[in-house]
């Protein structure tokens, strides 16, 4: 590089930095923020559009100073690689579903019980009990939850028919990766678990690497799973849980009235997904049966049934293993409570 050339680069940085000190502080704050969210929903889902309708919301309450930049369909990976990308900076935010949160904190894993829940009623009664404790656990991991999400409820796809605890333990099963201590109880249990990340699901199926998978009927219609896994079982086994959850970090950097007109703008967009996503899953799972998917429906009975001797027995793991003992606790005391009658159950919006 000449020395006139150095020059001419001096002048141009000096000139910058000018500029940046003559804006001030408020100026420079004003400029806004950008928050960059990852999710594995699919381009155009309905929990897509649920965060891109929240993202104009977020520009208009805010006059532009905070504007939304959606990554969809796990472009910017799975949730482990979202979170390295959030604690790194390269990311803010992120819809993580319930695998990603259980690698945060433990807590999570009660979502993930077979059968634990009966319904979306009570799943959500007693998610909006535990809900302060869940983001007390996610702020201390630098995390600030912004909502709570709903991805569907959880039904089992496979390619051959599953008409029994014994032929479901034969599939190989889909697992996220991420969490050992959970392929290890599924294994201890009697049951084949595949280690994947959720983007290759469809390599899986079609390389043979799995032959079942637990997918909400959006999910398994939107990234055309069923294609590859003809049959469903019928009850579902557990809700798909998820939040999104923004770094704190980039929180802090908000003004507060900012960050009220964030909240309550999310705080609506759970609300779309817990009203909209159920609707849609019996919309899909009507698609993909007509277009070939068998459902495999078994009948759920007292204690001595197989299917809930299985959960029950998963439950105890859980218990021992994967859940803290007071959140495990806490979850089956509301639940209790939700089954006592309709009058608990007149709380259960999430």
């Amino acid at each position: 590089m000449t020395w006139r050339h150095r020059h001419r680069v001096l002048r141009v940085a000096a000139l910058a930095i000018g500029c940046l000190v003559a804006l001030g502080p408020d100026d420079a704050h004003a400029q806004g923020a950008r928050v960059k969210l990852a999710t594995l929903a699919p381009d155009g889902s309905p929990w897509h559009r649920i965060l891109e309708d929240m993202g104009h919301e977020w520009q208009q309450a805010t006059n532009g100073r905070v504007r939304l930049v959606i990554y969809p369909g796990g472009v910017a990976g799975d949730d482990q690689a979202t979170l390295r990308k959030i604690r790194h900076g390269q990311l803010q935010a992120a819809t993580l579903t319930v695998a990603g949160l259980a690698e945060l904190d433990d807590a999570f894993n009660v979502f993930q019980i077979p059968l634990f829940f009966a319904s979306i009623e009570e799943f959500f009664f007693v998610l909006h009990r535990l809900g302060p404790l869940l983001s007390q656990r996610l702020a201390e991991q630098g995390l600030v939850t912004l909502n709570w999400s709903y991805g569907g409820w959880l039904h089992f796809f496979s390619k051959v028919p599953t008409r029994t605890v014994s032929d479901l333990k034969r599939l190989k099963m889909f697992t996220t990766a991420g969490n050992d201590r959970m392929v290890r109880l599924w294994r201890q249990n009697g049951y084949n678990p595949v280690v994947l990340s959720p983007t290759d699901i469809m390599v899986g199926l079609q390389s043979g690497m799995i032959d079942g998978l637990p997918a909400p009927p959006l999910g398994a219609l939107a990234f055309q799973w069923y294609r590859h896994t003809p049959y469903v079982l019928s009850p579902g086994v557990a809700p798909l849980m998820a939040a999104t959850v923004i770094d704190k970090r980039a929180w802090e950097q908000m003004s507060e009235d900012d960050r009220e007109a964030l909240l309550e703008s999310a705080r609506r967009a759970g609300e779309r997904q817990a009203d909209e996503i159920p609707e849609k899953d019996e919309e899909s799972l009507a698609e993909m049966i007509m277009r070939g998917l068998q459902v495999i429906r078994v009948e759920l009975g007292e204690d001595s049934d197989p299917w809930q001797a299985a959960a029950d027995s998963f439950a105890e793991s859980f218990r021992a293993s994967l859940v803290p003992e007071e959140v495990f606790d806490l979850a089956l005391r509301y639940r209790a409570e939700f089954r006592r009658g309709p009058a608990a159950a007149a709380g259960s919006s999430p």
